[in-house]
């Protein structure tokens, strides 16, 4: 079997593939890339994995990919996903998001290709959402309060009308917050790990910058979410849609509190005006009974221990910059040194030191 994943160097991405080769040893697993994408996320995989470039917004390179794997599934993971990125830059995230989703099914079609194809929508589709609709099913009404969240409810209407109008074999799914190792530092919870960490290394005063604490979430461990993302489509009824999600709802301040309790260092908390959001959705919470009873899934992962793994990456990610960065200082100054000079100023100070020579006389 052959499998796309989009996305593959993000964080749910990278946890899939990783997923993929240690659970279904069988299955070539491809990723697409964008020029510019960093990698860090999965060098451990490098010569596991293939590796394919294009942009989702070209479809001249996401139809040359497809056409050299030919996959049997694809997993659908690529986006721009920072909310308030999304205030700052909507039409960006709406083009990456929707017209990106738009070029791969296209492609699918020109390339006359039918994989299985997993969409990974979101939980901020829900957005504004009224005390009665709690937990929410995938039958409530969806009313999106960023740019991200109405591009995600774009996807996920086009994964609904693709397979309707042209028989795609697409499954949905609307994933609520999930969090582990290799979150982006932008989002809260590794934002929180990640400013711990630096105060206990002495990076920073011992001081975390937080944004609106009492907005509640739907909390998975990330490499929960991805084994619901395989059986997404081992199980999945093409033209459904399935939330996956803890159904427990934690206070952004609780996972504050938790994260703290870890730490090896008091510190101050202070809100940061430039956190809060022009508009936030108050509480997600997931009924994923739906998806249950289809697969039997459900989360194996504590919070506490995700959050303490997401803490235990940033510390082991931090050290591990600040070491090299320590064994480069003395290559640095003895290349500067051997430059014949002052270690700091290196070559451009012996070449001043030249031009201040007087001229010998003959």
């Amino acid at each position: 079997m052959k499998v796309l994943i989009t996305g593959i160097t993000g964080f749910a991405g990278s946890h899939l593939a990783e997923y993929i080769l240690n659970a279904h040893k069988d299955v070539e697993v491809s990723g697409i890339v964008r020029w510019r994408s960093r990698l860090e996320n999965v060098r451990h995989l490098l010569g596991k994995v293939r590796l394919h470039e294009a942009d989702l917004k070209d479809m001249v390179s996401v139809k040359a990919v497809l056409a050299a794997v030919r996959p049997d599934r694809i997993f659908h993971l690529a986006a721009q996903s920072y909310v308030p990125a999304s205030w700052r830059l909507p039409a960006e995230t709406f083009a990456t998001n929707a017209i990106g989703q738009i070029n791969l099914f296209e492609s699918c079609r020109a390339l006359r290709l039918n994989p299985r194809i997993h969409v990974a929508g979101s939980s901020e589709e829900y957005g504004m959402v009224y005390p009665d609709e709690i937990p929410m099913k995938e039958t409530n009404p969806l009313r999106p309060l960023s740019p991200y969240a109405v591009s995600k409810v774009a996807q996920d209407l086009l994964a609904f009308q693709y397979h309707r109008s042209y028989g795609m074999r697409i499954v949905r799914t609307r994933g609520f917050n999930h969090t582990g190792p290799r979150r982006g530092e932008v989002f809260v919870t590794s934002c929180f790990a990640k400013q711990i960490a630096e105060v206990e290394l002495g990076k920073r005063e011992a001081v975390i910058s937080v944004g609106n604490l009492d907005a509640k979430r739907d909390f998975t461990d990330v490499r929960d979410v991805v084994r619901a993302y395989w059986l997404t489509l081992e199980k999945g009824k093409p033209g459904e849609v399935y939330n996956i999600g803890s159904g427990q709802a934690h206070s952004i301040k609780e996972v504050l509190d938790i994260l703290l309790s870890m730490s090896r260092v008091r510190m101050e908390v202070r809100v940061d005006p430039e956190r809060l959001r022009p508009s936030d959705v108050p509480i997600l919470l997931a009924d994923s009974t739906k998806f249950h009873k289809l697969t039997g899934w459900e989360p194996r992962i504590p919070l506490r221990k995700t959050l303490e793994d997401l803490l235990n990456y940033w510390r082991g990610t931090l050290a591990a910059e600040d070491t090299a960065l320590a064994a480069a200082r003395p290559a640095k100054h003895a290349a500067a040194a051997e430059a014949g000079g002052r270690p700091e100023k290196g070559a451009r100070a012996v070449q001043r030191r030249e031009k201040k020579k007087p001229a010998r006389t003959r």
